[in-house]
C-alpha cells in the first residue's frame, strides 16, 4: 500500500489550522479561496454545463408545450403555460442572483418559495451561467464571512496573549499572612 492512497484530488490529511474554515461552494469546494485546483477550468464547467442544462430544458418545454398543441386543449392553455414559466423563471433567476449576495433573512420564506423556483428552473440556471462568468456563484459572499471571521479569530487570537496569572500578580500585592 502507498503512503499516499486518497483520492486524486483531495488534500492530505493533515491537521487542521487552527481558525474559522472556508465555507465550501458547490462544484467548488474550497478552491475559492486562493483560485487553485482547477478554479478556472471548474468555472468554465460551471458555466457551460448550466448554460447547456438551459437550453436541454427550454427543448423539453418546447416539446411539452407541442404536446398541449397536439391536445388541442386550446390557446387559453397554452398562454398560461407559458406565463406561467416565464414569472417563475424570472422569480427564480431573482431569488438565486440574490443568494448569490447575501444569506435569506427569513428561510421560511425561501422554503415556501421551494416549489415555485423548481417550476422556474431554467431561471436558477441562467443565474448560474452569468454569475459564472464572473466568479464562483456565492463566492464573494463566502468570502466576504470567511475574511471577517478570520479578522475577528486573529484579533480574539492576540488580545490573549500572555499568563493571566502573571498580570494578576503585577498589580498590587497581597499581603503575606503570618
Amino acid at each position: 500500500m502507498s503512503e499516499n492512497s486518497a483520492a486524486p484530488g483531495t488534500p492530505p490529511a493533515t491537521a487542521t489550522a487552527p481558525g474559522p474554515q472556508p465555507e465550501p461552494i458547490r462544484f467548488f469546494g474550497t478552491t475559492w479561496v486562493d483560485h487553485d485546483g482547477g478554479y478556472g477550468l471548474r468555472r468554465v464547467g460551471v458555466a457551460v454545463g448550466s448554460l447547456a442544462a438551459a437550453v436541454a430544458a427550454c427543448f423539453l418545454l418546447r416539446f411539452a408545450y407541442q404536446g398541449l398543441e397536439i391536445a388541442e386543449v386550446g390557446g387559453i392553455v397554452g398562454m398560461l403555460v407559458i406565463a406561467m414559466f416565464s414569472i417563475c423563471s424570472a422569480i427564480a433567476f431573482r431569488k438565486t442572483w440574490e443568494g448569490f449576495a447575501a444569506r435569506p433573512k427569513d428561510p421560511d420564506r425561501e422554503d415556501s418559495l421551494r416549489g415555485l423556483k423548481s417550476i422556474g428552473f431554467i431561471g436558477s440556471l441562467l443565474a448560474y451561467f452569468v454569475r459564472s462568468l464572473t466568479e464562483a456563484p456565492g463566492e464573494k459572499l463566502r468570502r466576504t464571512e470567511y475574511e471577517t471571521a478570520r479578522a475577528q479569530f486573529e484579533k480574539r487570537r492576540s488580545t490573549r496573549t500572555g499568563n493571566p496569572a502573571a498580570r494578576r500578580t503585577s498589580g498590587r500585592k497581597r499581603p503575606k499572612r503570618g
